[in-house]
């Protein structure tokens, strides 16, 4: 989607989604500096861990105006991370899409106080060659069509990390980053991403040292743990029989997880922009979640919902991926998937070793399975005799196919017998 030209427009006050990291550093200062416009800084905690204060004062040290920190972290779980676990959605078989549902929750916020602070932009510090700008700028558009959209990195001359650092360096701005530590990181309450510099390669491992969410597996206890998770709905609601807020029963899974080595992911993903990228993550809740999410909807779900429902999980995540989250079909997607939730209730014992998550157990009031009649024994509620004729309706096709087959192949070789005309 192509920017709209905010030069054009008389800009004099701009939201910037600001992190404190290096980059959107940089872009408060080239935003007062090329359009001499007051930069309103927004910084949305969500559970990156961070000393928020130091990121308001250093906000304030680069010459922002005015500072928004504000604490996302329930509405973040609560309103994005269970909607989407709810569909299971996982991208490309293996990604769990913990940057890409921060973004509309940021951009959302990002364009409520631009309304409320009557700002004319509102800009982010997303590169060209990523999905991220994307993700922020189709939220943008959704809920304010006709506000300008300013993308530092699609517009200045900087273009490497080095030349960053020394522009941040010519006016006074503290730099974090180094050319020692040549990596991004993505870090909220889901999960924690890695990319760019030494991992670009794929072929060379991680080093250990990155990870900061999950020991390895090969460090992690010695002895299994076992937990109880309890749905209801779908969502997640307490943990071995205690009720817990949604952030923080993903903050306790997180660490149980972490203790585990469980979450760890390492793909080449297609980005949505066209180019194939290697990332790095630790997702040790959420992939507690999906699995234990997986073993209630095993008991709980009618068969032919979960295998439509299941039809639907690669489109669903591409939606999350690509960053249409506010689109029309990611809502109506979202309210089918939201109908099969209704009978998902119940509570799954999961256990954790060495990097595994497995489900050992698994109980429900709404479930579907009977024994009496999945047993192998002597039971009342199933006549076997019955099963016959349902074979035999169902490979009547593969009959008739076959017959076909058969009546094509003897017409063949009556043509090609000696002395046929």
């Amino acid at each position: 989607m192509p920017t709209r030209s905010p030069q054009s427009n008389a800009i004099s006050k701009v939201v910037l989604a600001y992190s404190g990291g290096l980059d959107t550093s940089i872009i408060l200062q080239w935003l007062r500096t090329e359009y001499e416009a007051d930069v309103i800084a927004f910084c949305a905690d969500l559970g990156q861990g961070e000393d928020l204060q130091a990121i308001k004062n250093k906000a304030v040290a680069v010459g922002a105006a005015k500072v928004y920190v504000e604490d996302l972290r329930e509405t973040f779980v609560k309103d994005y991370v269970f909607p989407m676990l709810r569909a299971n959605a996982v991208y490309e078989g293996s990604y769990l899409l913990g940057t890409s549902i921060a973004r509309p929750l940021i951009a959302r916020r990002q364009i409520e106080i631009a309304q409320q602070e009557k700002a004319q932009a509102v800009s982010h510090g997303a590169t060209g060659k990523g999905n991220d700008q994307v993700r922020f700028e189709l939220t943008y558009t959704a809920i304010n069509p006709d506000i300008a959209i300013i993308a530092p990195w699609r517009e200045w001359s900087l273009q490497s990390r080095g030349e960053l650092i020394r522009y941040a360096r010519k006016h006074g701005i503290p730099v974090t980053a180094t050319k020692a530590k040549p990596y991004s990181m993505d870090l909220n309450l889901f999960h924690v991403s890695y990319e760019g510099g030494i991992l670009e390669d794929p072929w060379k491992a991680p080093p250990e040292s990155i990870f900061q969410m999950t020991v390895s597996p090969e460090r992690a206890p010695d002895r299994s743990r076992q937990i109880e998770i309890a749905f209801e709905r779908g969502d997640p609601v307490a943990v071995n029989g205690r009720r817990l807020s949604p952030a923080n029963l993903l903050d306790l899974l997180n660490r149980l997880g972490g203790q585990h080595g469980i979450g760890r992911v390492d793909l080449v993903e297609n980005r949505y922009v066209g180019i194939k990228s290697r990332g790095v993550y630790e997702t040790p809740g959420g992939t507690i979640l999906h699995v234990a999410h997986r073993g209630i909807e095993s008991l709980t779900m009618d068969r032919e919902v979960l295998h439509l429902r299941d039809s639907l999980i690669a489109r669903y995540a591409e939606l999350v991926y690509y960053g249409y989250w506010f689109a029309p079909e990611r809502v109506m997607l979202q309210k089918l998937m939201d109908e099969a939730q209704r009978g998902v209730n119940g509570t799954v014992r999961i256990k954790l070793y060495k990097g595994n998550c497995t489900v050992t157990g698994r109980r429900s009031e709404s479930s579907l399975y009977r024994e009496n009649l999945a047993t192998f024994e002597e039971d009342e509620g199933y006549r076997q005799q019955d099963a016959e004729g349902f074979i035999r309706l169902n490979a009547l096709r593969l009959a008739i196919i076959k017959s076909r087959e058969t009546s094509r192949s003897r017409t063949t070789s009556r043509r090609k017998a000696p002395g046929s005309k």
